[in-house]
Protein backbone atom coordinates (compact mmCIF):
# COMPACT_ATOMS: atom_id res chain seq x y z
CA UNK A 1 0.00 0.00 0.00
CA UNK A 2 1.53 3.37 -1.02
CA UNK A 3 1.26 6.38 0.95
CA UNK A 4 -0.75 8.24 -0.69
CA UNK A 5 -3.22 5.37 -1.29
CA UNK A 6 -3.43 5.06 2.72
CA UNK A 7 -4.43 8.60 3.21
CA UNK A 8 -7.57 8.17 0.68
CA UNK A 9 -8.37 5.25 2.39
CA UNK A 10 -7.80 7.31 5.98
CA UNK A 11 -9.96 10.19 4.35
CA UNK A 12 -12.85 8.01 3.57
CA UNK A 13 -12.99 6.07 7.01
CA UNK A 14 -12.63 9.76 8.26
CA UNK A 15 -15.46 11.04 6.13
CA UNK A 16 -18.01 7.95 7.15
CA UNK A 17 -16.77 8.69 11.25
CA UNK A 18 -17.46 12.46 11.23
CA UNK A 19 -21.38 11.31 8.80
CA UNK A 20 -22.44 8.52 11.77
CA UNK A 21 -21.33 11.41 14.17
CA UNK A 22 -23.33 13.80 13.03
CA UNK A 23 -26.41 11.17 12.95
CA UNK A 24 -25.54 10.82 16.31
CA UNK A 25 -25.69 13.98 17.48
CA UNK A 26 -28.82 14.22 15.85
CA UNK A 27 -30.23 11.43 17.83
CA UNK A 28 -28.62 12.77 21.11
CA UNK A 29 -30.63 16.36 20.01
CA UNK A 30 -33.65 14.55 19.40
CA UNK A 31 -33.50 12.46 22.14
CA UNK A 32 -32.89 15.73 24.22
CA UNK A 33 -36.21 17.43 23.18
CA UNK A 34 -38.10 14.96 23.64
CA UNK A 35 -36.77 14.38 27.16
CA UNK A 36 -37.42 18.08 27.88
CA UNK A 37 -41.03 17.00 26.29
CA UNK A 38 -41.87 14.35 28.50
CA UNK A 39 -40.03 14.98 31.81
CA UNK A 40 -41.88 12.51 33.89
CA UNK A 41 -40.55 9.05 34.72
CA UNK A 42 -43.43 7.36 32.79
CA UNK A 43 -42.24 9.80 29.48
CA UNK A 44 -39.21 8.57 30.04
CA UNK A 45 -40.06 5.23 29.76
CA UNK A 46 -42.05 5.84 26.73
CA UNK A 47 -38.82 6.99 25.13
CA UNK A 48 -36.62 4.10 25.80
CA UNK A 49 -39.99 1.48 24.42
CA UNK A 50 -40.19 3.39 21.21
CA UNK A 51 -36.57 3.42 20.77
CA UNK A 52 -36.41 -0.25 21.38
CA UNK A 53 -39.68 -0.76 19.15
CA UNK A 54 -41.07 -2.26 22.25
CA UNK A 55 -44.30 -1.12 20.86
CA UNK A 56 -46.05 -3.32 18.25
CA UNK A 57 -47.57 0.38 16.30
CA UNK A 58 -44.76 2.20 16.80
CA UNK A 59 -42.33 -0.67 15.34
CA UNK A 60 -44.68 -1.10 12.20
CA UNK A 61 -44.60 2.89 11.67
CA UNK A 62 -40.68 2.92 12.39
CA UNK A 63 -39.66 0.09 10.07
CA UNK A 64 -42.23 1.06 7.66
CA UNK A 65 -41.16 4.52 7.39
CA UNK A 66 -37.06 3.93 7.18
CA UNK A 67 -37.17 1.25 4.38
CA UNK A 68 -39.58 3.83 2.85
CA UNK A 69 -36.31 6.50 3.35
CA UNK A 70 -33.86 4.01 2.27
CA UNK A 71 -35.85 3.33 -1.19
CA UNK A 72 -36.54 7.25 -2.02
CA UNK A 73 -32.79 8.19 -0.73
CA UNK A 74 -31.52 5.39 -3.22
CA UNK A 75 -33.71 6.56 -6.12
CA UNK A 76 -33.47 10.30 -5.86
CA UNK A 77 -29.70 10.28 -5.95
CA UNK A 78 -30.49 9.37 -9.80
CA UNK A 79 -33.37 12.00 -10.22
CA UNK A 80 -30.41 14.37 -8.50
CA UNK A 81 -27.98 13.77 -11.03
CA UNK A 82 -30.13 13.10 -13.44
CA UNK A 83 -31.57 16.86 -13.20
CA UNK A 84 -35.10 16.21 -12.43
CA UNK A 85 -35.60 16.64 -8.79
CA UNK A 86 -38.86 17.75 -9.13
CA UNK A 87 -40.41 14.94 -10.97
CA UNK A 88 -41.18 13.29 -7.71
CA UNK A 89 -43.42 16.66 -7.55
CA UNK A 90 -44.83 15.81 -10.73
CA UNK A 91 -45.21 11.82 -10.36
CA UNK A 92 -46.69 12.76 -6.51
CA UNK A 93 -49.53 15.06 -7.84
CA UNK A 94 -49.96 13.07 -10.94
CA UNK A 95 -51.43 10.12 -8.48
CA UNK A 96 -53.77 12.12 -7.21
CA UNK A 97 -56.43 12.12 -9.60
CA UNK A 98 -55.78 8.24 -9.86
CA UNK A 99 -56.79 7.91 -6.32
CA UNK A 100 -60.56 9.83 -6.45
CA UNK A 101 -61.21 8.39 -9.71
CA UNK A 102 -60.46 4.66 -8.32
CA UNK A 103 -62.94 5.84 -5.07
CA UNK A 104 -65.72 6.42 -7.73
CA UNK A 105 -64.87 3.56 -9.77
CA UNK A 106 -65.19 1.28 -7.36
CA UNK A 107 -68.22 3.13 -4.97
CA UNK A 108 -70.26 3.21 -8.65
CA UNK A 109 -69.35 -0.70 -8.54
CA UNK A 110 -70.79 -1.04 -5.00
CA UNK A 111 -67.61 -1.61 -3.50
CA UNK A 112 -65.42 -0.52 -0.56
CA UNK A 113 -64.12 2.84 -1.87
CA UNK A 114 -61.84 3.36 0.51
CA UNK A 115 -59.93 -0.24 -0.28
CA UNK A 116 -56.33 0.42 -0.07
CA UNK A 117 -55.13 -1.90 -3.41
CA UNK A 118 -57.55 -0.15 -5.29
CA UNK A 119 -56.72 3.02 -4.47
CA UNK A 120 -52.86 2.31 -5.06
CA UNK A 121 -53.64 0.80 -8.57
CA UNK A 122 -55.19 4.09 -9.65
CA UNK A 123 -52.92 6.05 -8.38
CA UNK A 124 -49.87 3.79 -10.04
CA UNK A 125 -51.88 4.06 -13.30
CA UNK A 126 -52.09 7.58 -12.94
CA UNK A 127 -48.73 8.23 -12.10
CA UNK A 128 -47.81 5.80 -14.94
CA UNK A 129 -49.61 8.00 -17.45
CA UNK A 130 -47.83 11.44 -15.97
CA UNK A 131 -44.51 9.95 -16.69
CA UNK A 132 -45.48 8.69 -20.28
CA UNK A 133 -46.70 12.79 -20.99
CA UNK A 134 -43.63 13.95 -19.03
CA UNK A 135 -41.32 12.00 -21.61
CA UNK A 136 -43.25 12.36 -24.35
CA UNK A 137 -43.16 16.60 -24.08
CA UNK A 138 -39.85 16.26 -23.69
CA UNK A 139 -39.21 14.19 -26.62
CA UNK A 140 -41.68 15.36 -29.31
CA UNK A 141 -41.51 19.07 -28.48
CA UNK A 142 -38.38 21.44 -27.59
CA UNK A 143 -39.79 22.20 -24.19
CA UNK A 144 -37.12 21.15 -21.27
CA UNK A 145 -38.07 18.92 -18.43
CA UNK A 146 -38.49 21.42 -15.90
CA UNK A 147 -41.18 22.95 -18.28
CA UNK A 148 -42.85 19.41 -18.96
CA UNK A 149 -42.97 18.84 -15.27
CA UNK A 150 -44.66 21.88 -14.05
CA UNK A 151 -47.04 21.20 -17.00
CA UNK A 152 -47.67 17.64 -15.36
CA UNK A 153 -48.06 18.54 -12.19
CA UNK A 154 -50.34 21.59 -12.64
CA UNK A 155 -52.84 20.02 -14.59
CA UNK A 156 -52.98 16.65 -12.97
CA UNK A 157 -53.34 18.34 -9.40
CA UNK A 158 -56.40 20.64 -10.54
CA UNK A 159 -57.89 17.61 -12.13
CA UNK A 160 -57.25 15.62 -8.65
CA UNK A 161 -58.76 18.61 -6.43
CA UNK A 162 -61.87 18.48 -8.59
CA UNK A 163 -62.27 15.06 -8.62
CA UNK A 164 -61.90 15.30 -4.61
CA UNK A 165 -64.33 17.54 -4.53
CA UNK A 166 -66.52 15.38 -6.67
CA UNK A 167 -66.00 12.57 -4.48
CA UNK A 168 -66.57 14.42 -1.07
CA UNK A 169 -70.24 15.51 -2.98
CA UNK A 170 -71.02 12.04 -3.85
CA UNK A 171 -74.23 11.16 -2.08
CA UNK A 172 -74.05 8.12 0.53
CA UNK A 173 -70.18 7.74 -0.40
CA UNK A 174 -68.09 7.72 2.95
CA UNK A 175 -65.25 9.64 1.70
CA UNK A 176 -63.86 10.65 4.91
CA UNK A 177 -60.26 9.96 5.54
CA UNK A 178 -59.50 10.41 1.84
CA UNK A 179 -57.02 13.28 2.27
CA UNK A 180 -55.10 11.05 4.34
CA UNK A 181 -53.13 10.58 0.99
CA UNK A 182 -52.10 14.41 0.61
CA UNK A 183 -50.66 14.83 3.88
CA UNK A 184 -50.20 11.09 5.16
CA UNK A 185 -51.65 8.73 7.84
CA UNK A 186 -48.15 6.94 8.90
CA UNK A 187 -50.07 5.85 12.14
CA UNK A 188 -52.89 3.88 10.59
CA UNK A 189 -49.94 1.40 8.87
CA UNK A 190 -50.85 -1.88 9.47
CA UNK A 191 -48.85 -4.99 8.61
CA UNK A 192 -49.71 -5.47 5.06
CA UNK A 193 -48.50 -2.18 4.31
CA UNK A 194 -45.77 -2.28 5.77
CA UNK A 195 -45.05 -6.25 3.82
CA UNK A 196 -46.09 -3.91 0.70
CA UNK A 197 -43.62 -1.02 1.72
CA UNK A 198 -40.88 -4.18 2.50
CA UNK A 199 -41.76 -5.64 -1.39
CA UNK A 200 -41.53 -2.29 -3.23
CA UNK A 201 -38.33 -1.63 -0.78
CA UNK A 202 -36.60 -4.72 -2.42
CA UNK A 203 -37.85 -4.69 -5.68
CA UNK A 204 -36.32 -1.18 -5.95
CA UNK A 205 -32.98 -2.01 -4.32
CA UNK A 206 -32.48 -4.81 -6.34
CA UNK A 207 -33.15 -3.17 -10.03
CA UNK A 208 -31.40 -0.18 -8.80
CA UNK A 209 -28.46 -2.59 -7.83
CA UNK A 210 -28.45 -4.34 -11.04
CA UNK A 211 -29.09 -1.19 -13.24
CA UNK A 212 -26.53 0.81 -12.36
CA UNK A 213 -24.26 1.06 -14.66
CA UNK A 214 -26.82 1.59 -17.21
CA UNK A 215 -28.37 4.43 -14.64
CA UNK A 216 -25.22 5.81 -14.31
CA UNK A 217 -24.81 6.16 -18.10
CA UNK A 218 -27.93 7.60 -18.57
CA UNK A 219 -27.50 9.78 -15.86
CA UNK A 220 -24.03 11.39 -16.89
CA UNK A 221 -23.99 11.30 -20.74
CA UNK A 222 -27.58 10.70 -22.20
CA UNK A 223 -26.26 11.30 -25.77
CA UNK A 224 -23.00 9.15 -25.44
CA UNK A 225 -25.15 6.15 -24.25
CA UNK A 226 -27.49 6.65 -27.22
CA UNK A 227 -24.57 7.15 -29.56
CA UNK A 228 -23.27 3.34 -28.54
CA UNK A 229 -26.82 1.75 -28.92
CA UNK A 230 -27.95 1.88 -25.11
CA UNK A 231 -31.99 2.35 -25.35
CA UNK A 232 -32.01 5.56 -23.22
CA UNK A 233 -35.34 6.28 -23.81
CA UNK A 234 -36.65 2.93 -22.02
CA UNK A 235 -33.44 2.96 -19.40
CA UNK A 236 -35.19 6.45 -18.48
CA UNK A 237 -38.33 4.91 -18.11
CA UNK A 238 -37.47 2.45 -16.19
CA UNK A 239 -35.91 4.98 -13.49
CA UNK A 240 -39.20 6.74 -13.76
CA UNK A 241 -41.11 3.71 -13.06
CA UNK A 242 -38.92 2.80 -10.04
CA UNK A 243 -39.46 6.82 -8.89
CA UNK A 244 -43.67 5.95 -9.18
CA UNK A 245 -43.29 2.77 -7.42
CA UNK A 246 -41.66 4.74 -4.67
CA UNK A 247 -44.34 7.36 -4.84
CA UNK A 248 -47.34 5.67 -4.86
CA UNK A 249 -45.98 3.31 -1.45
CA UNK A 250 -45.40 6.29 0.37
CA UNK A 251 -48.70 8.15 -0.28
CA UNK A 252 -50.35 6.63 2.68
CA UNK A 253 -46.99 7.26 5.29
CA UNK A 254 -45.89 10.93 4.21
CA UNK A 255 -48.59 11.64 1.71
CA UNK A 256 -48.00 13.04 -1.62
CA UNK A 257 -47.00 16.81 -0.34
CA UNK A 258 -44.03 15.50 1.50
CA UNK A 259 -42.96 12.46 -0.41
CA UNK A 260 -41.16 14.83 -2.65
CA UNK A 261 -38.84 15.76 0.37
CA UNK A 262 -38.15 11.57 1.00
CA UNK A 263 -36.81 11.58 -2.30
CA UNK A 264 -34.91 15.13 -3.01
CA UNK A 265 -33.28 15.82 0.23
CA UNK A 266 -31.75 12.59 1.43
CA UNK A 267 -29.69 12.31 -2.28
CA UNK A 268 -28.81 16.48 -2.17
CA UNK A 269 -27.45 15.97 1.48
CA UNK A 270 -25.50 13.10 0.60
CA UNK A 271 -23.88 15.10 -2.33
CA UNK A 272 -22.55 17.57 -0.19
CA UNK A 273 -20.33 14.46 1.18
CA UNK A 274 -18.87 12.32 -2.12
CA UNK A 275 -17.98 12.67 -5.35
CA UNK A 276 -18.03 8.71 -6.00
CA UNK A 277 -21.62 7.52 -6.63
CA UNK A 278 -21.53 4.14 -5.00
CA UNK A 279 -20.67 6.05 -1.94
CA UNK A 280 -23.80 8.49 -2.54
CA UNK A 281 -26.31 5.81 -2.91
CA UNK A 282 -25.03 4.79 0.28
CA UNK A 283 -25.49 7.37 2.06
CA UNK A 284 -28.61 9.00 0.26
CA UNK A 285 -30.38 5.57 1.66
CA UNK A 286 -28.84 5.92 4.81
CA UNK A 287 -29.80 9.63 5.83
CA UNK A 288 -33.78 8.65 4.29
CA UNK A 289 -33.50 5.27 6.24
CA UNK A 290 -32.14 7.23 9.45
CA UNK A 291 -35.07 10.36 9.14
CA UNK A 292 -37.43 8.07 9.00
CA UNK A 293 -36.39 6.06 12.00
CA UNK A 294 -35.77 9.20 14.15
CA UNK A 295 -38.57 11.01 12.82
CA UNK A 296 -40.83 8.25 13.30
CA UNK A 297 -39.42 8.18 16.78
CA UNK A 298 -39.96 11.41 17.67
CA UNK A 299 -43.71 12.05 16.47
CA UNK A 300 -44.59 9.05 18.23
CA UNK A 301 -43.83 10.51 21.26
CA UNK A 302 -44.81 14.08 20.82
CA UNK A 303 -48.35 12.88 19.65
CA UNK A 304 -49.34 16.19 18.38
CA UNK A 305 -46.72 16.46 15.27
CA UNK A 306 -47.85 14.68 12.19
CA UNK A 307 -45.65 11.93 11.37
CA UNK A 308 -44.67 12.84 8.03
CA UNK A 309 -43.68 16.33 8.84
CA UNK A 310 -41.62 15.16 11.38
CA UNK A 311 -39.76 13.10 8.84
CA UNK A 312 -39.19 15.40 6.65
CA UNK A 313 -37.61 18.14 9.19
CA UNK A 314 -35.53 16.10 10.40
CA UNK A 315 -33.64 15.24 6.88
CA UNK A 316 -34.12 18.60 6.63
CA UNK A 317 -31.97 18.97 9.70
CA UNK A 318 -29.44 15.97 8.36
CA UNK A 319 -29.35 18.12 5.03
CA UNK A 320 -28.31 21.52 7.28
CA UNK A 321 -25.36 19.65 8.90
CA UNK A 322 -24.56 18.42 5.40
CA UNK A 323 -24.27 21.52 3.92
CA UNK A 324 -22.29 23.04 6.42
CA UNK A 325 -19.79 20.04 7.20
CA UNK A 326 -19.97 17.25 4.01
CA UNK A 327 -16.88 17.27 2.68
CA UNK A 328 -17.04 17.19 -0.47
CA UNK A 329 -19.69 20.72 -0.66
CA UNK A 330 -20.02 21.76 2.32
CA UNK A 331 -19.51 25.34 2.73
CA UNK A 332 -17.27 24.96 5.65
CA UNK A 333 -14.72 22.91 4.01
CA UNK A 334 -14.91 24.19 0.69
CA UNK A 335 -14.10 27.41 2.38
CA UNK A 336 -10.94 26.35 4.23
CA UNK A 337 -9.80 24.44 0.81
CA UNK A 338 -10.27 27.77 -1.14
CA UNK A 339 -8.63 29.21 2.15
CA UNK A 340 -5.48 26.80 1.93
CA UNK A 341 -5.81 27.37 -1.75
CA UNK A 342 -5.28 31.18 -1.82
CA UNK A 343 -2.10 30.46 0.22
CA UNK A 344 -0.77 28.23 -1.66
CA UNK A 345 -1.24 30.34 -4.92
CA UNK A 346 0.16 33.34 -2.89
CA UNK A 347 3.25 31.63 -1.85
CA UNK A 348 4.22 29.90 -5.16
CA UNK A 349 3.72 33.40 -6.87
CA UNK A 350 6.48 34.57 -4.43
CA UNK A 351 9.03 31.84 -4.70
CA UNK A 352 9.00 31.63 -8.16
CA UNK A 353 9.34 35.80 -8.51
CA UNK A 354 12.11 35.59 -6.17
CA UNK A 355 13.74 32.74 -8.44
CA UNK A 356 13.14 34.88 -11.60
CA UNK A 357 14.64 37.77 -10.11
CA UNK A 358 17.81 35.80 -9.23
CA UNK A 359 17.66 34.18 -13.16
CA UNK A 360 17.18 37.64 -14.62
CA UNK A 361 20.38 39.12 -12.20
CA UNK A 362 22.51 35.90 -12.98
CA UNK A 363 22.29 36.34 -16.73
CA UNK A 364 24.57 33.28 -17.52
CA UNK A 365 22.33 30.09 -18.41
CA UNK A 366 25.13 28.13 -18.27
CA UNK A 367 26.05 28.59 -14.54
CA UNK A 368 23.41 27.18 -12.23
CA UNK A 369 21.42 30.42 -10.54
CA UNK A 370 22.42 31.08 -7.01
CA UNK A 371 20.72 31.93 -3.74
CA UNK A 372 21.28 35.55 -3.07
CA UNK A 373 19.26 38.21 -1.23
CA UNK A 374 17.15 40.54 -3.24
CA UNK A 375 15.56 43.95 -2.31
CA UNK A 376 11.71 44.15 -1.34
CA UNK A 377 11.02 46.39 -3.26
CA UNK A 378 11.92 45.20 -6.60
CA UNK A 379 10.24 41.77 -5.72
CA UNK A 380 7.00 43.86 -5.26
CA UNK A 381 7.69 45.98 -8.43
CA UNK A 382 7.85 42.50 -9.82
CA UNK A 383 4.65 41.62 -9.32
CA UNK A 384 2.64 44.91 -8.43
CA UNK A 385 2.30 43.70 -4.74
CA UNK A 386 1.26 46.17 -2.12
CA UNK A 387 3.54 46.32 0.64
CA UNK A 388 0.58 45.06 3.00
CA UNK A 389 -0.12 42.05 0.57
CA UNK A 390 4.03 41.77 0.33
CA UNK A 391 4.39 41.35 4.11
CA UNK A 392 1.67 39.00 4.83
CA UNK A 393 3.05 36.89 2.11
CA UNK A 394 6.56 36.73 3.16
CA UNK A 395 4.94 36.60 6.81
CA UNK A 396 3.33 32.74 5.44
CA UNK A 397 6.76 32.11 3.97
CA UNK A 398 8.46 32.78 6.90
CA UNK A 399 6.14 30.51 8.75
CA UNK A 400 7.08 27.59 6.75
CA UNK A 401 10.70 28.00 6.91
CA UNK A 402 10.91 28.94 2.76
CA UNK A 403 13.05 32.49 4.03
CA UNK A 404 15.59 33.33 6.10
CA UNK A 405 16.24 36.01 8.28
CA UNK A 406 18.37 39.35 6.26
CA UNK A 407 19.30 42.98 5.97
CA UNK A 408 15.77 45.33 6.81
CA UNK A 409 14.79 45.78 3.16
CA UNK A 410 16.22 42.47 1.81
CA UNK A 411 14.69 38.55 1.36
CA UNK A 412 16.36 35.58 1.02
CA UNK A 413 15.54 32.09 0.18
CA UNK A 414 16.60 29.40 2.54
CA UNK A 415 17.77 25.90 1.26
CA UNK A 416 14.39 24.36 1.55
CA UNK A 417 12.85 27.50 -0.11
CA UNK A 418 15.06 27.90 -2.90
CA UNK A 419 14.56 24.62 -4.22
CA UNK A 420 10.86 24.67 -3.97
CA UNK A 421 11.41 27.72 -5.67
CA UNK A 422 12.74 25.90 -8.11
CA UNK A 423 10.27 23.17 -8.37
CA UNK A 424 7.58 25.83 -8.44
CA UNK A 425 9.66 27.35 -11.53
CA UNK A 426 9.63 24.44 -13.16
CA UNK A 427 6.86 23.47 -13.50
CA UNK A 428 5.48 26.99 -14.15
CA UNK A 429 7.80 26.67 -17.31
CA UNK A 430 7.31 23.39 -18.51
CA UNK A 431 3.21 24.18 -18.65
CA UNK A 432 4.18 27.30 -20.67
CA UNK A 433 5.98 24.86 -23.33
CA UNK A 434 3.05 22.72 -23.53
CA UNK A 435 0.92 25.88 -23.90
CA UNK A 436 3.27 27.28 -26.72
CA UNK A 437 3.96 24.17 -28.21
CA UNK A 438 0.57 22.49 -28.48
CA UNK A 439 -2.11 25.40 -27.99
CA UNK A 440 -0.48 27.99 -30.44
CA UNK A 441 -0.08 30.55 -27.75
CA UNK A 442 2.07 33.21 -28.29
CA UNK A 443 5.04 33.59 -25.59
CA UNK A 444 3.88 36.85 -24.78
CA UNK A 445 0.41 36.15 -23.22
CA UNK A 446 1.33 32.49 -21.92
CA UNK A 447 2.42 33.95 -18.77
CA UNK A 448 -0.94 34.50 -17.24
CA UNK A 449 -2.57 31.57 -18.82
CA UNK A 450 0.12 29.29 -17.00
CA UNK A 451 -0.47 30.81 -13.42
CA UNK A 452 -4.50 29.57 -13.65
CA UNK A 453 -3.42 25.80 -14.14
CA UNK A 454 0.20 25.67 -12.05
CA UNK A 455 -0.87 25.32 -9.19
CA UNK A 456 -2.81 21.92 -9.62
CA UNK A 457 0.02 20.16 -11.67
CA UNK A 458 0.89 16.84 -9.83
CA UNK A 459 3.97 14.84 -10.24
CA UNK A 460 2.47 12.45 -13.02
CA UNK A 461 1.14 15.80 -14.77
CA UNK A 462 4.63 16.95 -14.49
CA UNK A 463 6.26 13.82 -15.83
CA UNK A 464 4.42 13.55 -18.95
CA UNK A 465 4.76 16.63 -19.60
CA UNK A 466 8.88 16.25 -19.21
CA UNK A 467 8.20 13.20 -21.90
CA UNK A 468 6.12 15.44 -24.26
CA UNK A 469 8.45 18.01 -23.90
CA UNK A 470 11.79 16.62 -24.09
CA UNK A 471 11.20 12.47 -24.90
CA UNK A 472 13.41 11.60 -21.50
CA UNK A 473 12.46 12.89 -17.82
CA UNK A 474 14.28 15.44 -16.73
CA UNK A 475 15.25 15.85 -12.88
CA UNK A 476 16.38 18.99 -11.65
CA UNK A 477 16.61 20.92 -14.98
CA UNK A 478 14.20 24.35 -15.23
CA UNK A 479 14.05 25.40 -18.75
CA UNK A 480 14.89 29.11 -19.31
CA UNK A 481 11.67 31.77 -19.47
CA UNK A 482 10.23 31.69 -22.91
CA UNK A 483 9.08 35.48 -22.63
CA UNK A 484 11.20 37.95 -20.89
CA UNK A 485 11.17 37.38 -16.94
CA UNK A 486 11.45 41.90 -16.45
CA UNK A 487 7.96 42.22 -17.53
CA UNK A 488 5.02 42.11 -14.88
CA UNK A 489 2.92 39.31 -15.08
CA UNK A 490 -0.72 39.54 -13.69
Amino acid sequence: MTWRTGCVMWAHKRQKGIFLLLLLAILTLLGGVAEAALPTDEGKADVWRIITLQSYNSRLVTLSTALLGVTSGLVGVFLLLRKRSLMGDALSHATYPGIGLAFLIMTCLGGEGKWLPGLLLGASITGVVGVILVSAIRHTTLLKDDAAMGIILGVFFGAGAAIMKMVSNLPGADAAGMDGFVYGTAASLIFGDFVLILAVTAFVCGAAILLIKEFTLVCFDESFAISQGWPALRLDLAMLALVTAVTVVGLQAVGLVLIIAFLIIPAAAARFWTHKLHVMLWLAASIGGASGWLGSSLSSLLVDLPTGAVIVLVAATIFMLSMLFGFARGILPRAVRQTRLRRKVGKQHLLRAIYEILERDQPDTAEPVSNLPIDLELLALHRSWSSAELQRLLRRARGEDHLEDELPGKVRLSESGFGEAARVTRNHRLWELYLIRYADIAPSHVDRDADLVEHVLDADIVRQLELELRGQPVRVFVPPSPHLINQPSG
